[in-house]
């Protein structure tokens, strides 16, 4: 493993290392992604109504967003025929869908995802990784209890 660079400002703020440390992260998926014309950000949206069309509300909730951001994030995919909105069991929602073609974009797009995967996993080590994402499970469950948002 590679001896870790020094920061390029240190700083007692989490939400500023955290912030920096995901920009980071997500250029490296972004570069990855560009080849099929997808951003991480869009990338995750088609990945999470692969199974099944998704209730607004639940996709913005499992996705960390507002509706409202969420709402911004969609049009271009619903622009591009990527994504759709199907009638849901209640006529009131707003029900997300997958289209054929949306689907064949997140299948040429998954290697590319894996490529960037496999960068940040190679940097870390399958132990940090591990442990990373644990510390980052948990952090978000305390701050969902923190914020009074249902677990």
């Amino acid at each position: 493993m590679t001896p870790s660079p020094a920061p390029v400002t240190s700083s007692l703020c989490t939400c500023f290392r955290l912030r920096r440390a995901s920009r980071r992260v997500t250029q490296v998926y972004d570069r990855e992604l560009a080849a099929v014309g997808l951003s991480l950000n869009q990338y995750s949206i088609l990945r999470r109504t692969e199974r099944e069309p998704r209730v607004l509300g639940g996709l913005a909730e499992e996705l960390g967003m507002d509706r409202t951001t969420l709402t911004r994030n969609l049009s271009p995919l619903m622009d591009a025929g990527l994504l759709e909105t199907v009638r849901g069991k209640d006529a009131r929602q707003r029900v997300i869908a997958l289209t054929d073609e949306g689907r064949a974009r997140l299948i040429a797009a998954k290697p590319c995802w894996q490529r960037a995967q496999a960068v940040i996993d190679a940097m870390l080590g399958e132990t940090a990784i591990q442990q990373l994402h644990g510390e980052l499970d948990r952090l978000d469950g305390l701050l969902r209890q923190h914020l009074g948002e249902a677990a």
